[in-house]
């Protein structure tokens, strides 16, 4: 079985190191780790309806260069959380450095447990392919609900539907940088309707998001010594596998990748 292998602490602790590798994969740098490609990013705004006085939640931030960009284009507030200590610190780094501190704010907390905010504070939240992190799904989308506002619009996608038949050993490298829930067809549905939501749209984007992954794949074996030097053989070769199982399964809808957007309507 493929062993554990490390994503996320590499690519925001050394985030400068990675950027010509997410430039190469998505075509701009916003310090991606997803299957967000940039066409999705640009309508997230949109399907959200965030306007300059809307104030946002994004789950799952990351090293936080997304929330800034819509902060900076749409000039709303965002409070954007991660568990991962290295991500936070980047992106109130990158707050700092850009001026923006003052419209968006990085907190460390695990989003599995009750939400440090009040009810209804925030018109929307988000999600980039963090969903299928995160333990006990039933209670986040209670919590998400809880801290909308009547009418707050919900967006996020999942990666991880079951398509079709997939070994253990493939479960095993798709598996292999963490903690990972994989759901049937029609499940993230069922759950967001049993917590309250009106489900608008669920879209396959299974067939961008293998995209995404060859274009990863690739821009790292292109720079194949370098980063050994930085994350070593094991770990190098393990995303690599890592990177590679994704497109399998998704280029042949084994595992599928669905954008929800999901409307708190009381």
């Amino acid at each position: 079985m493929p062993e554990k292998v490390d994503l996320y602490d590499g690519a925001y602790g050394k985030y400068d190191l990675y950027c010509e590798i997410r430039l190469e994969t998505y075509g701009e740098d916003l310090g991606q780790t997803s299957w967000v490609t940039t066409e999705e990013s640009y309508e997230i705004p949109r399907l959200l309806e965030i306007t300059r006085d809307s104030v946002a939640l994004e789950l799952g931030c990351g090293s936080g260069q997304y929330a800034l960009r819509v902060a900076e284009q749409v000039g709303c507030r965002i409070t954007g959380v991660d568990v991962n200590p290295n991500g936070i610190r980047n992106a109130n780094e990158l707050a700092r450095r850009n001026k923006l501190d003052s419209l968006v704010r990085f907190e460390q907390d695990d989003v599995s447990k009750r939400l440090a905010f009040g009810d209804g504070t925030f018109d929307a939240a988000f999600a980039n392919d963090v969903m299928c992190h995160i333990p006990g799904r039933t209670g986040v989308f209670e919590e998400v609900f809880r801290v909308l506002k009547p009418g707050g619009r919900f967006l996020f996608s999942d990666a991880l539907v079951i398509g079709g038949v997939v070994s253990q050993e493939e479960i095993a490298a798709r598996s292999s940088i963490g903690y990972y829930l994989f759901s049937p067809p029609g499940e993230n549905e069922r759950l967001l309707t049993a917590a309250a939501f009106r489900v608008l749209t669920a879209n396959d984007t299974s067939a961008k998001s293998a995209e995404i992954a060859r274009r990863w794949f690739e821009a790292r074996q292109n720079r194949k010594d370098e980063l050994i030097m930085v994350e070593g053989a094991n770990n190098f070769e393990g995303l690599q596998r890592f990177l590679s199982c994704v497109h399998t399964l998704t280029s042949e809808h084994r595992l599928l990748r669905y954008l929800y957007l999901a409307q708190k309507t009381s």
